[in-house]
């Protein structure tokens, strides 16, 4: 191949990818306003049970309501992010919310309400040890924001064995 048929290929498919990924983000909102949209939900709930698997109760209701109280948290914590960083994340949960963008960036299959906790924690793994630093960023910050949220409830501290703050 030519250096110039290679160069022409390289700017359409960035071209491509960069109206994929724009179109990814208007059709599915990672945040609104701040807070998580439903495509966010989908992937923080499905990261949240694959990352907290043997943290989270094992009975299903009450695995349901730990979940949930974990996406009110990642909601407190995604208001309080300054403006930039709500839109960088708005537009990886996009992204990783995308058919294209889930294959790509997270090497997963399964659409994440589907995916086993296997299959996302596989998935996790890969982006964790890719070679790709943006695949390394986005699997810190997903694992972060999850385990942040989670255990700033004093209801999970004993899991950690954090008795909790001294009290003077």
């Amino acid at each position: 191949m030519q250096r110039r048929t290679l160069l022409k290929l390289g700017t359409v498919s960035a071209a491509v990818l960069a109206v994929a990924g724009g179109a990814a983000a208007l059709m599915s909102v990672g945040l609104h306003e701040g807070r998580l949209g439903p495509a966010g939900r989908d992937v923080f709930k499905a990261i949240g049970r694959a990352v907290l698997d043997h943290s989270l109760p094992r009975d299903g209701n009450l695995r349901q309501t730990a979940l949930n109280s974990l996406l009110d948290r990642v909601d407190e914590l995604t208001v309080a992010l300054p403006p930039h960083a709500q839109a960088e994340l708005s537009q990886l949960l996009s992204v990783l919310a995308s058919t294209p963008g889930r294959h790509l960036l997270a090497g997963l299959n399964e659409t994440w309400p589907l995916a086993t906790e296997g299959q996302i924690r596989q998935a996790l793994q890969g982006m964790r040890l890719s070679g790709l630093a943006m695949r390394q960023q986005a699997y810190a910050a997903l694992h972060d924001i999850t385990a942040a949220a989670y255990f700033s409830d004093a209801s999970t501290w004993s899991q950690l064995g954090y008795p909790g703050p001294v009290r003077i």
